[in-house]
């Protein structure tokens, strides 16, 4: 099943130190990184797009999922496991989770870290937008 696919992939990368752009379990990952090996573990070929700034603006992270064929807009009413979240914390959406169900997988730079936790109404309040794996 994708949804625990995509989970299980995520949570690979728990304990991983945060670094911007950084693609290796245990050595470095950024909240892409996460998104990115969780949709390849789901046999889906996904282009890795490089070179973005650590505060990505202009919408560049939000164009970059819209344009991918193997994912489709989700109600945040109707968010399940394995659903990409995509996050703001200020102006323009800049940050990606992975949806546990009833918590979120992310490297999240404030906690330096690849973490897992709940989906808090603090948390709830950061998504801009829904997005499910499709085949």
């Amino acid at each position: 099943m994708i949804a625990d696919k995509m989970v299980t992939a995520a949570r690979e990368y728990l304990g991983t130190p945060f670094r911007h752009q950084g693609r290796l379990v245990g050595i470095g990952v950024d909240c892409a990184g996460v998104v990115v090996h969780a949709v390849r573990s789901c046999g889906i070929d996904v282009e890795d797009v490089v070179g973005y700034g650590p505060t990505p603006n202009k919408g560049l992270l939000e164009q970059s999922l819209e344009g991918h064929l193997a994912l489709t807009k989700v109600n945040k009413t109707d968010m399940a496991a394995g659903d990409i979240l995509l996050m703001r914390f200020a102006r323009e959406p800049q940050h990606l989770a992975v949806f546990t169900g009833d918590g979120i997988v992310h490297a999240y730079e404030a906690a330096g870290k690849c973490c897992e936790h709940g989906l808090d109404q603090a948390w709830r309040s950061r998504i801009v937008q829904v997005y499910r794996v499709v085949t």
